[in-house]
């Protein structure tokens, strides 16, 4: 069973599906598409479930239905995927520069974070933050913070308003002995989805990063989930 009756509806999964055909070139421009009879096929779905789905597409500008001819490909999905995944804490700063962040929720109040013994060793207190980043206007990601309560105090209003990261490493009393991060592909639960535009268990990928101080003490662990469609990976093997 290709797609999964438990989840958001069938015609909204397979007009994704169809979506990414078209993006990878399956389908291209021009092109008519298999033809309703195949799809209902390959796909195990009722009839209207893709009519459904092509009518998806035809709202979004990708394919046009020809009546006695069939439904043809009109347009590529616009390329969001603009937001590389960086490697470098410099690097990471400069891409939050060019964000807006949103701030959901903020605690000064004693709220840990969930850390394991590879992480280090967790500070007296942190500020939890939960923000939303934005990048022309679209949101693109949803992140939640835990900052050492001692270096949140140094610039309060600072680390309400501005992005965290460039806001840290500019800080000369801080010092970052490590940083290390992990992406994970997940999916959106309900609350992201909302806070994202985009679909419930719609692809996403998720970081997790963890800066230490001097002695392993854990001065900052943001766990942050980007919407699928807008990230991309690049890794140099021979460097």
């Amino acid at each position: 069973m290709i797609l999964d009756k438990a989840q958001v509806p069938l015609y909204v999964q397979l007009a994704d599906l169809f979506r990414q055909r078209i993006v990878k070139g399956v389908w291209r421009e021009g092109e008519m598409l298999p033809s309703l009879e195949k799809l209902v096929a390959e796909f195990g779905v009722a009839r209207v479930t893709v009519r459904q789905a092509i009518e998806r597409l035809t709202r979004d500008g990708l394919v046009s239905p020809q009546r006695g001819r069939g439904t043809f490909v009109t347009g590529a999905p616009r390329d969001d995927r603009w937001l590389k995944v960086e490697t470098t804490l410099d690097n990471l700063a400069e891409l939050y520069r060019d964000t807006q962040p949103t701030i959901l929720v903020i605690d000064e109040s004693a709220r840990m974070p969930r850390l394991s013994e590879s992480d280090g060793v967790a500070v007296e207190r942190y500020v939890y933050m939960r923000r939303v980043h934005s990048h022309e206007g679209r949101p693109y990601c949803v992140i939640d913070i835990y900052l050492d309560a001692a270096i949140f105090a140094r610039r309060p209003t600072r680390f309400r308003r501005e992005p965290v990261i460039p806001l840290l490493l500019a800080l000369p009393s801080v010092e970052i002995v490590t940083a290390r991060q992990t992406l994970t592909i997940s999916t959106a639960d309900l609350e992201v989805a909302r806070h994202l535009g985009i679909s419930v268990n719609a692809p996403v990928a998720e970081v997790r990063r963890v800066f230490t101080g001097p002695q392993r003490r854990v001065i900052y662990l943001g766990e942050i989930t980007y919407r699928g469609d807008y990230v991309q990976l690049e890794m140099d093997l021979k460097g």
